[in-house]
């Protein structure tokens, strides 16, 4: 009885509360936008390393610097988490909105878990594609299986001869640890630009993000 009633009283050990995901990486990032102001957030969230495009790829942290908080900051949300077999590695995809509320377009971004937890590598995007994204965000993880045990995953197809003929500043290329989430980026000489993902699919790579961001206006 008395064995019974200790028992009874024991602590229940709470669960471990999940780790965070890249998504959740992208939904705290669009309310730090609103909450502490838009460029303070990307400085907050990305890595010392990440990239952006002006359009010409730039240090992120450099180019953000300076940037003042505009009034009121846009708004986004995922629709598409292309993840690593570790699920320490991610791309986003997904609508963008203007300050006002109306479609400006979407997004991309490149996640990596760090000892900080979640930053961002890459952000870009380009104009509206005609679909807004509804309902959950779904999440695409790449394959943990290997053509045989022991045998090295090969790592996702680089750019072409072709593809990569300007000059090391112009284009780029990432993989995760575990090397079954890839991607590469090109900008063209006119500022447009692309940006591939490859995803393991346990025998061979597939791509399964493509965004063909055309060349900003000319002034």
């Amino acid at each position: 009885m008395i064995a019974a009633l200790l028992l009874a009283a024991a602590p229940v050990a709470a669960k471990p509360a999940p780790a965070m995901s890249a998504i959740d990486a992208e939904l705290a990032f669009a309310r730090d936008a609103k909450r502490i102001g838009q460029w303070s957030a990307f400085r907050k969230w990305a890595d010392n390393d990440a990239v952006m495009f002006t359009p010409q790829a730039v240090w992120a942290q450099t180019f953000l610097k300076p940037l003042k908080n505009p009034p009121s900051a846009i708004a986004w949300r995922p629709a598409h988490s292309f993840v690593s077999c570790d699920g320490r590695t991610a791309v986003n995809t997904g609508p963008w909105f203007t300050q006002d509320g109306k479609p400006g377009g979407y997004f991309t971004t490149v996640w990596q878990r760090t000892p900080r937890g979640w930053r961002w590598v890459y952000d870009g995007g380009g104009p509206s594609s005609g679909s807004a994204a509804t309902g959950k965000p779904q999440t695409h993880r790449g394959s943990c299986r290997i053509k045989a045990p022991g045998a090295p995953i090969p790592p996702p197809p680089p750019l072409s001869a072709k593809q990569a003929r300007t000059t090391p500043e112009d284009n780029g290329r990432g993989q995760s640890a575990d090397k079954t989430l890839g991607w590469d980026w090109k900008v063209d000489k006119d500022g447009s630009r692309k940006f591939r993902v490859y995803q393991w699919k346990g025998g061979r790579y597939a791509q399964v993000l493509y965004n063909d961001i055309p060349a900003p206006p000319a002034r």
